[in-house]
């Protein structure tokens, strides 16, 4: 059957043809070669296809039973090539070597949690082992809970655009909206007012989650960061306990060899406020801010500061993070490279 006699020539397929054809693909064994069969008597330039274009040019009379012709040798060279191919792929399966049921499967690779999250679960676990409990809130955060409460005046340079993310339609401090605004929480320190809103001393709390700074970012410095507050509040509290505490955290994630540094700082929701450092190979690394919790910022909350005290700390999880693996950069946290992250267990 040449691909190239003219479709005036082609109104029937005599069954010899068709004879020929069949007898030509079942002498074939491989796929290339079963391919050019399809494509020599059944694709757009075969004979069967240009007969089958030329019926219209046919009388009618001849018409229905040339195309019944031609149909019916379609489908009896669709269904042989159909059946070879089917043939073909069953030989390919036996001539394959049998699968031993016995053997393992092949590995499949298994996620991990990532560096953070291990950290961040350490932490709270070693707080968690001192009795404190673990509080959330919102990521999205009032004006009033991220810095108001907390003592932050609207003058102060974290209340800035260019230090805080800011939601629409609020515009930063002294916004004039009807609406407060709204902004990205700069830290978790808002959840231990909520939670002093509506609950009494004895309080220890922990409360770990994202916060987000608008600040550039650079090797100890990112966007976005983890961070973990610590809350307690009840009678004769002093920064002994503060240090007390700190100290058996520090050795805990860190060990015992590891130097820890307190020094004099300032914090506004904090009187007084001490930072703390751990060495690295570095140098001395800060890890938290901390101090007693301000007066005001009890009375404010219902809580008698004649009566009852309180220290509260902020942790930064990377940079913990950074100093249990003795990594320089915080930004590898998050560049999304499998072979740094595929090392933390």
């Amino acid at each position: 059957m040449p691909d190239t006699e003219p479709p005036s020539l082609s109104s029937s397929l005599s069954s010899s043809e068709v004879e020929s054809a069949l007898e030509a693909l079942a002498a074939l064994t491989d796929d290339a070669g079963i391919e050019a069969w399809r494509t020599r008597h059944l694709g757009r330039k075969s004979r069967l296809q240009q007969a089958l274009k030329g019926l219209s040019a046919l009388d009618p009379a001849d018409r229905a039973a040339a195309g019944r012709s031609l149909n019916e040798a379609k489908g009896r060279l669709r269904a042989a090539l159909d059946r070879k191919r089917a043939e073909e792929e069953a030989r390919r399966l036996e001539s394959r070597p049998p699968l031993d049921v016995t053997l393992p499967g092949r590995p499949l690779p298994s996620g991990r949690l990532h560096p953070i999250t291990l950290t961040e679960r350490a932490v709270v676990s070693s707080f968690r082992r001192m009795g404190f409990s673990v509080i959330e809130g919102p990521e999205v955060e009032l004006e009033y809970y991220n810095f108001e409460a907390l003592r932050i005046p609207a003058d102060h340079p974290a209340r800035e655009a260019m230090d805080t993310f800011y939601l629409a339609p609020g515009a930063g401090a002294g916004d004039t909206a009807d609406e407060p605004p709204l902004l990205l929480r700069t830290h978790t320190s808002p959840n231990q007012i909520r939670f002093m809103e509506r609950n009494g001393p004895p309080i220890r709390l922990i409360s770990p989650g994202r916060t987000y700074r608008n600040e550039a970012t650079d090797a100890t410095h990112e966007w976005m960061i983890t961070q973990t507050e610590v809350l307690a509040v009840d009678r004769g509290l002093t920064l002994a306990h503060l240090k007390g505490t700190l100290y058996e955290f520090a050795r805990d994630l860190f060990g015992e060899d590891r130097e820890i540094r307190f020094r004099c700082d300032y914090f506004p929701f904090v009187e007084p406020g001490v930072e703390v450092a751990v060495s690295s190979p570095g140098g001395w690394i800060e890890i938290l801010g901390a101090g007693m919790v301000h007066p005001e910022i009890l009375e404010r909350m219902g809580i008698d500061p004649e009566e009852y005290t309180g220290f509260a700390a902020g942790l930064g999880v990377e940079r913990i993070a950074m100093l249990r693996h003795g990594i320089g950069d915080i930004r590898r946290f998050y560049e999304n490279d499998l072979r740094f992250l595929e090392q933390f267990r």
